[in-house]
């Protein structure tokens, strides 16, 4: 009977939840798939950006044209009326570009960093199932504004299984 009593808190101490903390933000910036993906992005936007200044180069030119020919006495009005057209058929032009340039770079950073996100998810899932974690909190989120002194930080755990130094 009195081992039973003396065993009965080792058991539930046995039990007790185990937690961890995890800090997702810092592990995700140093993975080295996101320096990858972030250079393809790069990338895509410098073609972008080198794209649009062509379209203001292009544009620029026309207005200068335009405001020559709006000086000019001489010019009918049906021309220059034509002109002015062709400047805000332009220049909607180079807004539906930089809306669509917006759009396509957001949908590659998704399509980019959504299997980095996953494998340092699965990373956690492995890092908390070996470890017999009840819960790991992750510390970038702003919502956890407390961690014990006895939640152990499992960062090292993730990045090593991720196998980053």
């Amino acid at each position: 009977m009195l081992a039973a009593l003396i065993a009965a808190p080792m058991c539930l101490m046995a039990q007790a939840p185990k937690f961890g903390v995890v800090n997702t933000q810092e592990i995700f910036n140093v993975m080295p798939e996101k320096a990858t993906a972030e250079n393809t992005l790069k990338t895509a936007s410098d073609r972008y950006e080198t794209e649009f200044k062509n379209l203001q180069d292009a544009f620029q030119k026309k207005l200068t044209d335009y405001e020559a020919q709006e000086k000019d006495p001489s010019t009918p009005d049906a021309i220059k009326q034509r002109h002015q057209e062709e400047l805000q058929s332009e220049y909607q032009k180079i807004q539906n570009f930089q809306q669509t340039a917006a759009q396509d770079l957001q949908k590659q950073q998704e399509t980019l960093l959504a299997p980095i996100s996953q494998k340092l998810q699965n990373a956690i899932q492995a890092v908390g199932a070996e470890g017999g974690y009840t819960f790991i909190y992750d510390l970038s989120i702003p919502a956890i504004i407390y961690h014990g002194a006895n939640a152990e930080d499992v960062s090292a755990k993730v990045k090593a299984k991720l196998g980053i130094k």
